[in-house]
């Protein structure tokens, strides 16, 4: 318990600092929010996305699970991104996984882990269609980081793959889209791709909006 209340004093000391530099900032964050970005990021507690980015309250809405995944029936992660791009417009939408990924690692075992090898199936079948590759790696730990790169260029991909995507691009012209790291070991996030609403897609994964 000394530990809950040392995190409400934390708490305090935060909003006081808050208020110091400018005692009118939560009465603007209680107003309204329009954030720039849409995060969607590890669960993992070394990597705090407003910290790392350097940013205040209001200007990222955030969606964090294990291994930054994004999953077409997931429908917490859908009512999400849907609010993100339809309601507050986000321009940006970033996809940021970070090396020495659990989930990651997990999807390279053969361990059963319960309930989260259902989970961490849908990164084994990111492994899977990229074994060579994966394998080809020299040694255990870039094999991981391999995988946690191929896993956001995935996760990218089925962000564009997704009716919500793709109606705000027939739309507005946005979200860009963009998938990044971060380097735990050195705190610096390395960009892997940026999508832009001009891209084309398989006829397979695209809707048609056009009345």
């Amino acid at each position: 318990m000394d530990r809950i209340k040392h995190l409400l004093l934390e708490n305090r000391a935060w909003a006081q600092s808050k208020l110091d530099i400018d005692p009118g900032f939560f009465a603007k964050m209680a107003k309204d929010q329009n954030p720039e970005f849409l995060f969607i990021g590890c669960s993992d507690s070394r990597v705090p996305p407003t910290e790392m980015l350097n940013l205040d309250p209001g200007q990222m809405f955030i969606h964090r699970n294990i291994a930054n995944l994004v999953v077409h029936t997931d429908m917490n992660f859908l009512s999400v991104l849907q609010y993100a791009v339809n309601n507050l417009k986000v321009p940006h939408v970033i996809v940021c996984g970070h090396y020495n990924c659990g989930g990651v690692k997990a999807a390279l075992s053969t361990h059963s882990l319960g309930m989260l090898n259902n989970w961490v199936r849908n990164i084994k079948d990111v492994y899977f269609f990229n074994k060579l590759e994966v394998d080809s790696q020299q040694s255990e730990m870039d094999r991981v980081n391999k995988l946690v790169e191929l896993n956001v260029i995935e996760q990218v991909k089925n962000l564009m793959h997704t009716s919500i995507v793709q109606k705000a691009w027939h739309e507005r012209r946005m979200p860009y889209i963009h998938g990044w790291v971060y380097d735990i070991n050195n705190g610096l996030i390395k960009t892997l791709l940026t999508v832009d609403p001009d891209t084309k897609l398989d006829s397979a994964y695209r809707y048609d909006f056009n009345d």
